[in-house]
């Protein structure tokens, strides 16, 4: 089960695929399956915070199979992607074309996002080119600069956008965040270009994403173009409500005119509900990504010393779309120094 579990991510676009050949309620069997059945499975399956022995460790860290389970993802985003342009630029009814649009759009924040997040944080060239690919089919590709020299840097701090506020609404967070990320990756391509366009990477993202666009466009209309924007939208609100309960409320200390504290395990939620783990490849053993954030994701570690969600990301995920009721719930589990 080791390995076998980070192929639960592939049942996604299985339920895609029949969800964009389908019609009614069932073109929605990829949010039935993520925000139904995965958080019912979780609540079943419950927790498993046990870490991998040295031998383990040292044998899943020289394992090509983690590396290559998520490089497997790109064709069938590609393939996917296509697919929902092929089957949203025809006649359709309302119902049936907002489920088609959201299947992908499910692909978008777990696939193109997620892994591409996974990808672009390894310290090996290509495997960050392709994340930042996967990002692109998701109109997103800024991430990779607003998250790498803007998020793990001022995590659990007023300067970070992506740190969720104590009392702030996940509807006044998809604003800040998503506006401020995108203009703080900006700032970071010309700061590293030092002001040179032709070095901005950020210029180079915003063309290969606009020629993006220009292809679905020419090739499935407007009615293409319209389904894969919103797919996309879809798969940035996924994000930012993930980022939302990552850090919601907790902060790090600022412990001179010049610095916080350095940024330990307790500065981010963990969930070590099972299910949740293997779907989004350990996205929610979120406290030792930060506290390690090149550590591969088969090898990420519970800390007791991190607050504890009550159930796993989809669950939460929910759950923060009733914000009175989501505060009522975290609330008491934020530790007392944030």
């Amino acid at each position: 089960m080791r390995k076998t579990k980070y192929l639960l991510v592939f049942l996604l676009p299985i339920l895609a695929i029949i969800s964009l050949h389908s019609y009614g309620i069932w073109s929605y069997l990829t949010v039935i399956w993520v925000f139904g059945l995965l958080p019912t499975l979780d609540l079943v399956a419950g927790t498993k915070s046990n870490n991998l022995g040295e031998e383990e460790r040292e044998e899943v860290e020289n394992d090509p199979y983690y590396r290559w389970a998520l490089r497997a993802t790109i064709p069938v985003q590609i393939f996917c992607g296509i697919y929902m342009l092929m089957q949203t630029s025809m006649e359709l009814d309302t119902v049936t074309r907002v489920g088609r649009i959201l299947s992908y759009g499910m692909m978008c924040g777990v696939i193109g996002i997620n892994v591409g997040h996974e990808m672009f944080h390894t310290v090996k060239g290509f495997d960050a080119f392709l994340g930042k690919f996967l990002l692109t089919t998701s109109l997103y590709t800024h991430l990779y600069l607003e998250h790498l020299w803007g998020h793990h840097k001022t995590v659990g701090t007023p300067e970070d956008s992506s740190t969720a506020r104590r009392g702030e609404w996940v509807y006044a967070f998809w604003i800040r965040s998503i506006f401020m990320g995108y203009i703080h990756a900006w700032s970071v391509g010309i700061k590293q270009s030092k002001g040179n366009p032709l070095k901005n990477e950020m210029v180079f993202y915003t063309l290969a994403q606009a020629a993006l666009l220009y292809a679905v466009y020419f090739f499935f209309g407007p009615s293409g173009l319209s389904a894969f924007f919103w797919a996309s939208v879809v798969g940035w609100l996924l994000l930012e409500t993930v980022q939302y309960i990552q850090h919601y409320g907790l902060t790090r200390k600022k412990v001179s005119e010049y610095r916080y504290e350095d940024i330990k395990p307790c500065h981010s939620w963990n969930s070590d509900h099972v299910w949740g783990r293997a779907f989004l490849f350990e996205l929610s053993r979120h406290s030792d990504h930060h506290y390690s954030p090149h550590k591969n994701f088969s090898l990420l570690d519970h800390h007791d010393d991190s607050p504890q969600l009550p159930t796993g990301y989809p669950g939460m995920m929910i759950l923060s779309l009733i914000p009175p009721l989501y505060m009522r719930i975290v609330h008491p589990r934020i530790p007392k120094a944030s």
